[in-house]
């Protein structure tokens, strides 16, 4: 969107092909545009017979000795080609209509499709206001020329074409005139269409910063009133706005100078040939009819010249979008070479045994050569020699060695930036390790299924995402096949029972605005009974109770020791008081991990973790 098309005729082929999929109405349109066309060029010849045979031969012959038998004739011949046409035109741009919307439809379900499987660095290094706009502004481009575009193309194509070949047999010498006039519109075309497509350039990239300062705008508005930062936001908008305004009004001025141009060179040329033609009548060298025609012929030739033009900038600003809107759907997808897979298991004999039905114990199936093995889930979770960085040439963890036996609450406490939520990141295989590796029950995460790991892990996050849904959704999107019991059991297991109750509709509660009528901490409750009913042997609680008033968390406590109980957990917590009942203390800084002990072993160390608790040292 944000610049011209560096491949158009790839990407037009590219735009086609979704078209193209229903084959049949595809090629009914293209046969319904040839029609249209062609009885429009045919109805513009009639002329000639009308006025030479049936006109003409009746000048100065006494009414009463008139016949009119054979005019009438031709004209209601004229008529039904002319009904044709129209009945052609109307039926091809509904079904070109039908056939547009369809195909933006599947474009769309490959938009969404495609950002399922991206990987979520994608999502940290493009604007999402900027990713908006692909749905929004480069598919309306792409809706404005497919259901019009591309078909006055064609139609514009064989009416120019057939009517050169209708001119070229009726007068060989105004149709050279024509052909000079043609090449003089194009190559003004060509000028003033290379000027506008820089500017729709500009333009495109300026609707992209104007979408993303708003939804910026929207997702700050707090932060904004709070520090009174209206009048510089509004200051900022105007700028990038006024930017947007100034190449808008460039790239539309070049755009539509043409058509007045072209309109004012036509109605030249149309009187240029009427003198020439008048002058050939009158010599003898040209019947009158033939002339009618070919001045007919020469507006219906101008007209399409100027259409094309008039559809030119568009076409280009709509294979612009196209462009980026299969950039996206051509981005590479997040890797998932993955061939371990979470199975249900049962014992029998004390072997474990893949089952179908559900039995709350699940096995690695782990293929090895023609056979495989099952390793029973426990959570065991291991750092062996990690070093990870987002970004080349800077390592955010560096030679991380840690373990998590089953069972065990593993926290992680440090400063801001120390690498205590990238741990895990990679545990999820947000991001992949650049050196080491990370086990999960003895086996290389990169050798599990993304899907197939994820669904054994849970995690509560510090910025709580609510789907526009009921409440009872809400807490369900942790596992779609429980039921409402198992919905009210996890609520209840993470205290979020009682405020749900008070609700308007209760469990039935439609919550809009991602939440925005509950306060921060029943919505981070809400994602704590999510994590709850998911079951998980792993669960990652990252910051999740930093926006829980005190009471509150003391409230949820016992039923977060239940939710945990038997699970590897993991902990980020600026509350040394959430981490202090914990297996092991990780103390990150810097990327690396500087002690490692019980809450009563650090505080002997007298270390950083010391420092933290005596408040010496801030802990975020």
């Amino acid at each position: 969107m944000s610049r011209k098309p560096n491949h158009p005729t790839k990407t037009f082929l590219r735009v086609l092909s979704y078209l193209a999929e229903k084959k049949f109405l595809f090629v009914l349109v293209i046969f319904l545009v040839l029609m249209n066309s062609g009885a429009q060029i045919l109805g513009n010849y009639f002329l000639k017979p009308i006025i030479n045979d049936y006109i003409s031969p009746m000048i100065g012959v006494a009414k009463e000795n008139r016949v009119y038998t054979g005019l009438i004739l031709i004209l209601f011949q004229l008529a039904c080609i002319y009904i044709t046409g129209i009945l052609c035109g109307y039926a091809y741009k509904y079904i070109m209509m039908k056939l547009s919307n369809e195909a933006l439809n599947r474009m769309r379900e490959d938009l969404f499709n495609k950002m399922q499987d991206l990987p979520i660095q994608y999502y940290d290094t493009h604007a999402h206001g900027d990713i908006m706009s692909c749905y929004t502004n480069d598919i309306d481009t792409i809706r404005e020329a497919m259901s019009e575009g591309f078909t006055a193309i064609i139609s514009s194509v064989v009416s120019v074409g057939g009517t050169f070949i209708m001119m070229l047999m009726i007068s060989p010498f105004l149709t050279m005139f024509i052909l000079i006039m043609a090449v003089l519109m194009i190559l003004i075309i060509k000028k003033f269409g290379s000027l506008s497509s820089s500017f729709f350039k500009k333009q495109q990239k300026a609707i992209g910063k104007v979408n993303g300062y708003v939804e910026e705008m929207f997702e700050g508005v707090k932060v904004v009133k709070v520090f009174n930062y209206e009048n510089k936001t509004m200051e900022e908008f105007d700028k990038i706005n006024n930017e947007l305004k100034d190449a808008a009004i460039d790239a539309n001025t070049y755009a539509s100078i043409i058509m007045p141009i072209m309109g004012n060179l036509s109605y030249i040329t149309y009187a240029i040939i009427a003198a020439m033609g008048a002058v050939q009548v009158i010599n003898h060298m040209l019947d009158i009819g033939s002339l009618a025609a070919f001045l007919q012929y020469t507006r219906s030739f101008s007209h399409p010249l100027t259409n094309l033009s008039q559809q030119f900038n568009s076409i280009l600003q709509a294979l612009a979008g196209a462009e980026r809107v299969f950039a996206l759907i051509d981005e590479k997808e997040e890797v998932n070479n993955g061939k371990v897979t979470l199975v249900n298991v049962k014992k029998e004999n004390g072997k474990l045994v893949e089952c179908e039905e559900v039995t709350h114990l699940w096995a690695w199936k782990h293929p090895h050569g023609d056979r495989y093995e099952l390793v029973e889930l426990k959570g065991d979770v291991r750092f062996h020699d990690v070093v990870f960085g987002y970004e080349k040439n800077h390592t955010v963890l560096k030679h991380i060695n840690l373990f998590a036996k089953p069972g065990q609450k593993i926290a992680f406490v440090g400063s801001t930036g120390a690498g205590k939520t990238t741990i895990t990141n990679l545990i999820n295989r947000f991001y992949d390790v650049n050196e080491g590796m990370i086990t999960y029950d003895g086996i290389d995460i990169r050798l599990i299924r993304k899907e197939d790991l994820r669904r054994s892990l849970a995690m509560v996050l510090q910025d709580t995402h609510l789907f526009t849904t009921t409440v009872r959704e809400n807490i369900r999107y942790g596992n779609l096949n429980a039921s409402d019991e198992e919905v009210i059991e996890a609520a209840k297991l993470a205290n979020a029972h009682g405020f749900i109750e008070h609700l308007p509709e209760g469990y039935d509660t439609v919550i809009r605005g991602d939440g925005a009528n509950l306060s921060q901490g029943q919505r981070q409750l809400l994602a704590i009974a999510r994590a709850a009913i998911a079951n998980p042997p792993v669960l990652i609680l990252d910051e999740a109770t930093s926006s829980i008033d005190t009471r509150t968390e003391k409230l949820i406590q016992d039923g977060m020791d239940k939710l945990m109980h038997g699970r590897t957990v993991f902990v980020i917590a600026h509350r040394l008081s959430t981490v202090r009942n914990s297996d092991a203390i990780l103390v990150l800084e810097h990327g690396e991990i500087i002690e490692r002990g019980s809450h009563e072993e650090l505080l002997a160390q007298k270390g950083k973790y010391f420092e933290l608790c005596m408040g010496v040292s801030e802990l975020s």
